[in-house]
Order: C-alpha cells, then sequence, then structure tokens
C-alpha cells in the first residue's frame, strides 16, 4: 500500500508555493533530452481518460490541472502531492482535487491514468477542459505518438 493513499486518502489541490516548486523544476528537467511518453486517450460514456507510461528513470512534470479527476497509477512512483513528496508502489486509485501541478519520480516504468467526467467530443477539446497549459502536453508536440478511443457513447 502507498504512504500516499494510507496517510491522505486523496491528492488535495496544491497551495501557491507548492505548485512554484514544481514550475522551478519543470524549468530545470526541460533544458534536459527528453523522454519519448506516448499517450492513450479514450473519450466515452462522459468521461475522458489519459493513459501515459513513465519510463523508469525519468522524472515528469505534469500540466495544472484545473478540474478534479480520479488518477489510476500502477507500478513504482515518487510524486510531489499536498506539498510533500510520497512514494506509491504497487496498483493506487486516488481522488484528485482540482488545482494541482505534480511532480513524479519514476522508480520503475508506471502506468498514470486520469479520468474526469466531460462533455467533450474530441481529444481537444477534453485536454483544454482539463488544463490551460494544454500547449505544453506532451500530446501535443508535434512528434507526438497518441492512441484515440472514441466511442460516441
Amino acid at each position: 500500500m502507498s504512504d500516499l493513499t494510507s496517510q491522505a486518502d486523496m491528492i488535495k489541490s496544491m497551495s501557491v508555493a507548492a505548485i512554484e516548486r514544481v514550475r522551478a523544476l519543470e524549468e530545470i528537467t526541460g533544458q534536459m533530452e527528453q523522454a519519448d511518453i506516448e499517450t492513450w486517450h479514450v473519450l466515452h460514456g462522459g468521461m475522458y481518460s489519459r493513459t501515459i507510461e513513465i519510463p523508469a528513470g525519468v522524472v515528469l512534470t505534469g500540466a495544472l490541472v484545473k478540474v478534479p479527476t480520479v488518477l489510476v497509477v500502477n507500478g513504482d512512483v515518487s510524486v510531489f502531492a499536498n506539498d510533500q513528496e510520497v512514494r506509491i508502489t504497487g496498483h493506487a486509485v486516488i481522488p484528485a482535487s482540482a488545482n494541482r501541478k505534480q511532480a513524479f519520480i519514476a522508480h520503475e516504468n508506471t502506468w498514470l491514468t486520469m479520468t474526469f467526467k466531460t462533455d467533450a467530443s474530441c481529444v481537444l477539446d477534453a485536454e483544454n477542459e482539463f488544463t490551460e497549459e494544454a500547449d505544453r502536453l506532451m500530446s501535443r508536440h508535434e512528434m507526438a505518438t497518441n492512441h484515440i478511443n472514441i466511442t460516441g457513447e
């Protein structure tokens, strides 16, 4: 069981200072060689899910998420959340509040899936709904690999 779920049961909105710490890390990591991160998108039943795999040894900063989501973690990763670093190992399903910008360090290959309720009918709209930093998402990069499943249900 991970420390995050046993101590906090959820990822809460982050303080301005905590978000700024992630932004400072993002400035540093943005100057390093970037890992190739594929994104799997699913729009189904009024929900949007996006899944990425963070390879072992990779540091990744996320976009500022402005909607509440469910975050599913499968692997071994340290995450900066709730103004502290916690390690999640194995499988965890975590309620995650709006207003968070997380940093992750993968100790082993780790899968992250974020899901939220939406009326979006395309990935572009769903991405714009969950963050104002959509233009910085790895799924928007010119060489991005995206797998998209839109069921229409």
